[in-house]
């Protein structure tokens, strides 16, 4: 996902009169580099922009909820660094229960072995309860590469097997460093939309409607569903996209601008599982 300075939206309610808006989003930015610091422990820098994003959420909603209470000598900086830590650990937390997935594959022939990169892998999940360390069973994973290979563009492919495999880098992230992180995550958000559109089952696709309706539930994340669910499946454009854009906005708490731009992610996710259910349900439809 692209670095972007959401704003917060909406009238602020009693609770969150007594800290500005700005005071917010300064505060959260702040936070940023311990954001970084919690993921580099992981090898998922990548995912800090994500990460500052439901800071962001976790924060605005628990101001305008009323979580938030001022206490003598007690700034709110250090009440929203508290938010930050746990937000981070819920992530980690998350990363650290999936299972992994090769992102790059030697290939071998027919009927001999497969050999994996491991030191380039996206977290995926394949069953609870199951060691985090294991690789995946192997043709699955050749599965779910190869779908994937197909559904990027080569040199966002390229640009994230570069950054899982090269050399770790220290320090304040550059441009560059950006741009991989946004290719591993755009490789990681479709490896686990095709992983979604895989486990969907043939009998729950019957008629072009219901492929449709699937494909918007395999995304990601809760909002590309819901951008996918209400904006790309329908097809919205002008007025249209601009009614909906403003539902979903006050729906899942962000801003239209963020959410406008999620729509291309949307669109190419909801694409990549509409091809893999329709190829798994050819002769039903």
């Amino acid at each position: 996902m692209a670095n972007i300075d959401i704003s917060l939206q909406g009238a602020p309610g009693p609770a969150a009169a007594a800290v500005p808006v700005d005071r917010i989003m300064i505060a959260v930015d702040g936070v940023q580099p311990y954001v970084v610091s919690r993921l580099r422990r992981i090898g998922r820098v990548s995912d800090v922009d994500d990460v500052m994003q439901d800071v962001r959420i976790a924060v605005w909603n628990g101001v305008a909820r009323g979580r938030y209470r001022q206490l003598s000598g007690v700034p709110f900086e250090a009440w929203v660094q508290g938010v930050c830590a746990n937000v981070c650990a819920a992530h980690v937390r998350r990363e650290l229960n999936h299972r992994t997935l090769p992102l790059i594959v030697e290939a071998g022939n027919a009927d001999g072995p497969t050999s994996f990169v491991s030191s380039a892998v996206l977290g995926m999940d394949r069953s609870e309860g199951r060691s985090a360390e294991m690789i995946i069973d192997q043709q699955w994973a050749r599965t779910i590469i190869e779908l994937t290979r197909v559904s990027v563009p080569t040199g966002v492919w390229d640009l994230a097997a570069d950054s899982l495999t090269g050399p770790r880098q220290y320090g304040p992230p550059s441009p560059q460093d950006r741009r991989r992180w946004h290719a591993v995550t755009v490789v990681r958000q479709t490896a686990k939309t095709v992983q979604n559109a895989l486990e969907v089952e043939p009998m729950a696709v019957r008629n072009i409607g219901d492929l449709c309706q699937q494909a918007a539930r395999c995304l990601p994340t809760p909002v590309l569903r819901r951008t996918a669910e209400c904006i790309v499946r329908p097809g919205l454009r002008g007025s249209d996209r601009k009614r909906a854009l403003e539902a979903l906005a006050v729906e899942l708490g962000v801003t239209e601008r963020y959410l406008a731009v999620q729509i291309g992610s949307a669109r190419r996710l909801y694409q990549a599982a509409w091809r893999v259910i329709r190829s798994g349900t050819r002769a039903a439809l």
